[in-house]
């Protein structure tokens, strides 16, 4: 415990480090304001009373908004619409050869970044009516062309705000701000999820406190499995030949390339939801869908699981394949006099590193399509939904990667100023990206 008051103390001695953290909170805590702030003409005594509709896929989209989208929010979109946009710029960068060489620019990515914001409003255009239509119920919307019109601009322009705050976050203050107003929405529905949890349990017939004692150790051991996917990597080691130029000698040192177990992020558990809620949103538009459509639709079917569960190994290995080029690190290595020992350059070192990537990412796969459908497992065994999203999925790895990776920016201030780090042994490895792999 004193360990732990010196190391808040001596994060709080550091000036930039101060400041930083405090502009950080403040931004955060704007968000969280305006998240609050429903779009004018909605009556919200009307919209809380009335059925939204949707079910689990309007749970699902607004636990990343911290329950704006359904209070009919300014910032009801959130950050959204830029990850989609970013995600969409990122998958051109592989298709289109011209986008690839842009990324390797300097100009080129400031290109890539202001045609990104063009996406996102694009996106939004055609979102906010959507949104509008689908989750306000029209008995506490006014039924005005001129007010659906400036509510469109209004949703556009409070996500293009929402954006210049993350920005703003990442420049100023400390973390990725793209990610941790992702992460500060997820956890804003923690407290009240974990209470109702709580309520539950010790409610009649609910299990006590040692049913739910169980709950908490659980949910904290996956948390310890997904900070080992999260930091797990293979070290794969390089050796550098020996040069002299001049008087000097260069080189003759042995290096590693770390090989992450889940390179791909996040990004597998978004491609695999978003094809496996398809179904959920056809079943929407019709009034009385057939049987076997609300079978696919069920999140706690079999057929759900199983779909949601294949799809993530298959985009693991898929994301993983676009990510990490054995060609091009095998080009590097030979460029700068580097080999790996036993495996010849070029051709073999590829091979040797495809090889190894296959193996490490396999374990890696599985444990992640595992951690996608825990929470579905959860609900089965009579945990509460608000609290059983906590136990996997989205929305569980997003927390474990953004909190590590502004914590590894804490430590790296600490030992900049000859401070110890946050943890006696070892050093904390963080995730660099926005909401952990999710824009590039």
């Amino acid at each position: 415990m004193k360990n732990l008051i010196d190391t808040i103390k001596n994060i709080w001695r550091i000036e930039e480090l101060r400041t930083r953290i405090l502009i950080t909170l403040g931004l955060l805590l704007v968000y969280r304001i305006g998240s609050f702030i429903v779009l004018p003409g909605v009556d919200s005594a009307r919209l809380a009373s009335s059925s939204t509709g949707g079910g689990g896929l309007v749970e699902i989209l607004s636990l990343f908004t911290g329950g704006a989208f359904t209070r009919a929010s300014i910032f009801a979109l959130g950050i959204m619409p830029y990850i989609s946009a970013s995600i969409i710029m990122q998958l051109m960068g592989i298709a289109v050869p011209a986008v690839q060489k842009m990324q390797r620019e300097e100009s080129g990515r400031r290109k890539i970044n202001q045609w990104t914001r063009y996406l996102t409003i694009l996106i939004c255009v055609f979102q906010a009516p959507g949104y509008i239509y689908a989750t306000i119920d029209s008995a506490a919307r006014p039924d005005s062309q001129f007010w659906l019109f400036t509510s469109v601009i209004i949703l556009t322009c409070s996500t293009l705000f929402v954006m210049w705050l993350g920005e703003r976050i990442t420049e100023r203050g400390l973390g990725n701000g793209i990610s941790l107003i992702i992460m500060i929405g997820i956890l804003a529905r923690f407290p009240q999820s974990f209470a109702q949890e709580v309520v539950g349990r010790m409610g009649p017939g609910g299990g006590g406190l040692v049913l739910l004692l169980v709950e908490v150790v659980l949910w904290v051991l996956i948390i310890a499995g997904c900070i080992l996917l999260v930091q797990g990597t293979r070290r794969i080691p390089v050796q550098f030949a020996k040069r002299v130029q001049g008087n000097k000698q260069f080189g003759g040192v042995r290096n590693y390339i770390p090989l992450k177990v889940n390179a791909a992020g996040v990004m597998p558990i978004i491609f695999a939801q978003a094809i496996v809620l398809i179904p959920m949103y056809i079943a929407q538009a019709f009034d009385d869908p057939p049987q076997w459509l609300i079978g696919l639709a069920n999140a706690q079917g079999v057929f759900y699981n199983i779909s949601l569960f294949l799809m993530v190994v298959m985009f693991t290995y898929f994301y993983t394949a676009i990510t990490v080029n054995p060609n091009q690190l095998s080009d590097d290595m030979k460029r700068n006099g580097g080999f790996i020992p036993g495996v010849k350059p070029g051709k073999q070192t590829a091979d040797h590193i495809d090889e190894l990537l296959s193996r490490i990412t396999l374990p890696g796969a599985i444990f992640l399509g595992i951690v996608a459908i825990l929470p579905t497992f959860a609900q089965m065994f009579g945990i509460k939904q608000g609290f059983a999203h906590f136990f996997g999925g989205t929305s569980l790895l997003i927390m474990v990667g953004v909190l590590l990776d502004t914590l590894q920016q804490i430590e790296s201030h600490l030992l900049m100023r000859h401070y110890d780090g946050l943890m006696k042994t070892g050093r904390i490895k963080g995730r660099t990206g926005a909401a952990y792999g999710m824009v590039g």
